[in-house]
């Protein structure tokens, strides 16, 4: 698949086959997450997999779904939640975490997921107090965001903005449909 279609299909999935992501399939994901580049090569960040499905359900009630769209469409029903994710923290006791690192490690495991067929959602939108508690995760750590993963049951495509609206949304089919800016309105100048 060419790079710039691959990154196209790569989008955020919000309902899942209920199988599990195969274990060398995690290791990838993690793997690349370790690799990725970051400032100084600090390696500020560290991950929680959860992954049994008692804790993936506690943790399903712990994050929120696609806000542009009522919870009966964005909202994953039974039989359909991730059976995977990914808590990813930045430890503040060593110097130099930051949103940057986080960001370049999330794309990372992201592409990785999607290179297997495993389909993700980023959440910045969670219960962080909880998760933490839940996660057992310590004092120096900062719960970044959550990544849920699992084999998508739906499509997700980019789509040209219409009227200047960036909400996502689903066709007829249940498919998501992502609007992005065209790129005359990104471009600021080429010199």
């Amino acid at each position: 698949m060419e790079m710039l279609e691959f990154l196209r299909s790569r989008r955020t999935y919000r309902r899942f086959e209920q199988r599990p992501v195969e274990e060398n399939v995690v290791r990838e994901i993690l793997e690349a997450a370790r690799i990725a580049s970051c400032g100084a090569n600090r390696q500020t960040l560290k991950y929680a997999v959860v992954q049994s499905p008692e804790m993936v359900a506690k943790m399903n009630a712990l994050v929120h779904w696609a806000a542009y769209l009522p919870p009966e469409q964005g909202t994953p029903k039974v039989g359909e939640q991730p059976v995977l994710f990914v808590a990813v923290c930045q430890d503040e006791s060593l110097p130099g975490a930051n949103d940057t690192d986080a960001g370049l490690a999330l794309g990372s495991m992201t592409a990785v997921a999607w290179s297997h067929g495993v389909g993700s959602c980023i959440m910045g939108a969670i219960d962080r107090p909880a998760i933490k508690e839940l996660l057992h995760l310590g004092d120096s750590l900062r719960l970044h965001s959550v990544v849920a993963f699992g084999y998508p049951t739906h499509k997700s495509r980019v789509v040209e903005m219409q009227d200047g609206d960036v909400k996502y949304y689903l066709d007829e089919a249940r498919d998501y449909c992502v609007p992005k800016r065209p790129m005359e309105e990104i471009l600021l100048e080429t010199v």
